[in-house]
């Protein structure tokens, strides 16, 4: 029977990460260079790439694909650059300025000579048309259609790309939205519309201006680049669907993330949180926390009893996206950070990264600034012959030239100096795993890292060592568990809908009616709950606060009986022990507003846990011994082949594991233990 893949590909910084999967469970990966300027070209090179590995042409391994699934950083860095489609805003006359405006609040409120943000959408482009719906749905006024062509007339003469439209109270009623977006379809085709009733149709004007602005400000660069890779898979061969990772972990079709695009603002991170909690599963560890550190940045992010956080408070670049995505700690520490002087004359490493290209001094492309990736070259930790298995080759030379010149100007020499950034680098990453578990009262102690990521190998137990984790697990996918995790996600659609009320004058039956609505109103706009093989569940929650609060809590109703007739009690109670889990304390007689109702259609598509037994003894694992700097001086240490571990083996500290694309160091006194899928888990010396 000839074999069938599903595929999956996360585009980062500097690689671009391949996961091809076949129906027996066998794993094969691959990394390629990211191709920046059309991302597209790098995911194409890489599966060249793994056709090669496959013993077969493209269009064979295209052709034998069940489905790609892909996390794209299109719309994330067309933000972060503020590359985007010059855009537009329509709203209701009176209130163009909710955009700049924002809260009321500065994001650092005490900082007196902070400069406002700038919006993406100038206020020459933000119009109000004659319109108004009020708050319970009904027409205080019609929308003027003779107003709105006005205002069209205006941003055809800014030749705009790209329109967000944004009435008031639209997600009570849609009406005048809908109409707005069929006479701009015909008066200015070529936009992309962005409606704020199909982008996030719930109560908080700022929130809904904002993440339906920056839906239509990363649309165009999304549809674009996803019409481009789809047309370039389908002539290489690809007949069965291409699927979008979206920020909070569900897979959709082209077209639903082109109309959605800012919920791909975490598309690839997205899917190491789903890796991790597929490797959770497998391993029996419920509590953990990913560390996924890259080429250009370091994503953290918490598991906790076997649940990652899902939070709608998200923001990026200064925007606000309200639409629910992981909770996941981005910070400016990777491979590819620079070490340099600041302009004080302090030491520091990034935020500012070499990137794929030019990228570290070593890697010969004109960079001329050393990193961390330069660092780990220096210390013996990375091969400067055996680089991504061979394929590339590193400048040891140039590296020890540039970091010398670094060095004397803070008076150390070159070895010193690498160690300072990699000690300052695991400092930083440290810091942002404090960030995201002392803040939620949360001990790092009583977890385990999960690192991955290309660089993550090379850190993980000095920084499990700064913050006294005693465990690190690293899977033998590590380098490339975004794309892994990928395969572990299913489709998913999420609606939610205001219901102001106070739930003590709701019935169990009025709320389980508000949710049988929502419900059937997700599962038709679902496209894939069409589909009669897929299975399909329902994830319901509800947004709740007290009555005077101004920020709302999200609880679950998982195991929840939707059916029963105290449904609102029980509701409330769940409230009161979410508040209490998060803030520490209940306030049972104060009255409790229901604000969204949520619910989420799950697709489930068939998977392999995509993991072998680790292989029968080969004997000698040991490649050979080289010299690493470790602690404070030089050791020679056995170099062992990760490939060729097996189950119950244990590795004693100092020593190198190596596989084609990851390294991870071991120092005195770490002892790995290679699981069943030939997995390290390494038990972390104290400092």
């Amino acid at each position: 029977m000839v074999a069938q893949y599903i595929i999956g590909i996360d585009v980062g910084g500097t690689f671009t990460d391949l996961v091809a999967t076949d129906d027996a469970g066998k794993v094969t990966f691959t990394k390629s260079p990211s191709t920046p300027q059309d991302q597209s070209i790098g995911v194409i090179e890489g599966l060249r790439r793994m056709a090669e590995l496959l013993a077969m042409p493209l269009t064979e391994l295209l052709s034998r694909t069940k489905r790609i699934v892909h996390g794209t950083t299109v719309a994330t860095n067309a933000l972060l650059e503020r590359k985007g489609a010059k855009t537009a805003l329509l709203t209701t006359l009176g209130h163009r300025d909710v955009l700049e405006m924002r809260e009321g609040l500065k994001p650092e409120r005490y900082n007196l000579s902070m400069i406002p943000p700038e919006p993406l959408v100038p206020r020459e482009l933000r119009r109000g048309v004659k319109e108004r719906m009020g708050w319970d749905g009904n027409a205080i006024q019609e929308l003027d259609e003779s107003s709105l062509l006005e205002q069209i007339e205006v941003l055809k003469k800014h030749d705009v790309k790209a329109v967000a439209v944004c009435y008031l109270h639209s997600y009570r009623n849609s009406a005048h939205e809908q109409r707005t977006a069929e006479i701009l379809r015909q008066h200015l085709p070529d936009a992309y519309v962005s409606l704020s009733c199909e982008v996030l149709p719930q109560i908080k004007e700022y929130e809904r201006v904002s993440t339906t602005v920056v839906n239509a400000y990363v649309g165009p660069a999304m549809q674009l680049y996803l019409s481009n890779l789809r047309s370039k898979l389908q002539a290489e061969g690809l007949a069965n669907p291409l699927f979008i990772i979206l920020s909070h972990g569900g897979i959709t079709s082209v077209e639903d993330a082109v109309r959605l695009s800012a919920a791909t603002a975490l598309s690839g991170p997205a899917g190491g949180i789903a890796g991790t909690l597929a490797c959770g599963a497998i391993m029996g560890r419920p509590d953990l926390i990913p560390f996924d550190m890259g080429g250009t940045s370091t994503d953290i992010s918490l598991i906790s009893d076997g649940q990652a956080v899902l939070s709608a408070e998200r923001g990026l670049a200064g925007e606000r996206i309200a639409m629910r995505s992981f909770d996941i700690l981005s910070i400016a520490s990777g491979g590819g950070s620079i070490a340099h002087l600041d302009g004080g004359g302090a030491f520091d490493v990034g935020p500012q990264s070499a990137g794929s290209w030019p990228g570290p001094v070593c890697y010969d492309r004109g960079g001329d600034q050393p990193t961390v990736t330069d660092a780990n070259l220096l210390m013996g930790y990375l091969d400067a012959d055996n680089f991504l298995g061979g394929r590339a080759k590193l400048n040891l030379a140039a590296t020890e030239e540039a970091m010398a010149v670094l060095g004397d100007r803070l008076q150390l020499t070159p070895i010193e100096t690498a160690a300072g950034i990699l000690r300052l680098i695991n400092i930083k990453m440290a810091d942002g795993v404090r960030l995201m578990t002392l803040r939620r009262g949360v001990d790092p102690r009583n977890f385990a890292l999960l690192s991955f990521g290309g660089a993550a190998g090379l850190h993980a137990t000095e920084v499990a060592r700064e913050l006294d984790i005693k465990s690190v697990i690293v899977p033998t996918v590590a380098s490339v568990l975004s794309a892994w995790g990928m395969l572990a996600s299913d489709l998913r659609f999420e609606l939610s809908r205001s219901h102001l009320a106070d739930i003590n004058l709701l019935t169990g039956e009025s709320l389980k009616s508000l949710f049988d609505d929502l419900e059937q109103d997700a599962r038709c706009r679902a496209g894939f709950a069409q589909a009669g093989d897929t299975p399909i569940r329902i994830e319901r929650s509800a947004q709740m606060r007290y009555g005077e609060q101004i920020y709302e809590v999200e609880v679950s109703l998982e195991g929840l009986d939707i059916n029963s007739p105290d449904l609102c009690d029980k509701l409330t109670n769940l409230f009161h022990r979410r508040h209490e889990e998060l803030y520490t304390y209940c306030s049972p007689g104060q009255e409790v507003v229901l604000v969204n109702l949520h619910v989420a259609v799950v697709g489930e598509v068939p998977r392999s846990d995509g993991n072998t037994a680790a292989s029968q003894p080969f004997g000698n694992t040991i490649k050979r011994h080289k010299r690493i700097y470790t602690h404070g001086e030089w050791a020679e240490v056995p170099v062992y082949d990760m490939d060729r571990l097996s189950a119950g083996q244990q590795i004693e500290g100092p020593a190198v594991v190596e596989a084609e694309t990851t390294t991870v160091i071991l120092h005195a006194g770490d002892l790995a233990s290679v699981t069943q899928h030939g997995w390290l888990d390494i038990s972390v010396a104290p400092r």
